[in-house]
């Protein structure tokens, strides 16, 4: 199997900072996108997201006012998730919860052609056993993008037990033509990259708990002396710390409870008390 056309048509649910991005990319790279989300101002929080980032990158000289113009053309709000059907492919960026993903392919299973491409974009969740309750789980494969999906490369190509070989490698392809730098994995708790970064967030947690230091210097040496773009802390504000703690969450119970992906109380009590990150305004940082 071949990458998919750019004639053909990609469907997007889930309008946050995940879903919004993955409609950017796949606009960007010349499908008619189709944005469906069951909550309306999420939609138009989302293209409204994105045309601020495509209005900074035409004022850094990346693009112009024309390709702006043209890749928000190319993205579709849609109010119903009926009008999903005919699509080539619908990628899934909705709360990481195995029934929720299950009810929600299972329903587009039932609206969308035998062989729409499903993809979901779950951080640790089995695409084996969301496959589970579909009647076609061949149809069903990970790609998993990683935040902030327009900019990062890498993209986790996931196929579960049932994972039709021919539709993962059309997959692996269009993510390819999209500019991306796709691997394939096997369904395993976590896949590659959740499963080695949790040490990543995990000690900065536990640091914090202990009272070792504080979230600024914490960020800062992990920048300075190792390197990365961001510290551990900032990014779980720009993942949003419901779905960081979720995928910590669902990787501990996978491993039975392994002390290793133990998740931190102190990330829970910022859930609790609303402070999700940057899409709620505060997190470990203000963002008012």
């Amino acid at each position: 199997m071949t990458a998919l056309r750019i004639t053909d048509t990609i469907a997007i649910v889930g309008a946050g900072t995940m879903g919004a991005g993955l409609a950017q990319i796949a606009a960007g790279a010349g499908h008619r996108t189709l944005l469906y989300d069951t909550d309306l101002r999420a939609m138009e929080r989302g293209i409204e997201g994105i045309g601020k980032g495509l209005a900074r990158l035409i004022e850094r000289g990346k693009i112009t006012k024309v390709d702006r113009d043209r890749l928000l053309g190319n993205i579709h709000p849609v109010k119903q998730i009926e009008s999903l059907a005919g699509t080539h492919m619908v990628i899934e960026a909705v709360v990481e919860d195995l029934p929720t993903k299950q009810s929600l392919f299972k329903q587009l299973e039932s609206l969308c052609g035998p062989k729409t491409i499903l993809a979901t974009n779950t951080s640790s969740l089995s695409v084996t056993a969301i496959a589970a309750a579909l009647e076609r789980p061949e149809n069903l494969v990970g790609m998993h993008f990683f935040n902030p999906a327009p900019v990062m490369k890498l993209v986790e190509v996931i196929s579960g037990l049932c994972t039709d070989p021919g539709l993962a490698e059309t997959v692996y392809q269009t993510a390819e033509n999209w500019g991306k730098h796709p691997v394939h994995v096997r369904s395993t708790p976590g896949f590659l990259v959740n499963r080695v970064a949790r040490p990543f967030y995990a000690e900065a947690l536990r640091m914090l708990e202990e009272g070792v230091t504080d979230v600024v210097t914490l960020d800062t040496l992990m920048r300075e002396t190792g390197a990365f773009r961001m510290g551990p802390l900032e990014l779980t504000d720009l993942i949003g710390q419901d779905v960081n703690y979720a995928v910590t969450s669902s990787i501990f119970s996978a491993y039975h409870n392994d002390p290793r992906f133990l998740p931190s109380l102190l990330q829970k009590e910022l859930i609790d008390s609303g402070q999700l990150g940057r899409k709620s305004g505060r997190g470990f940082y203000d963002y008012g």
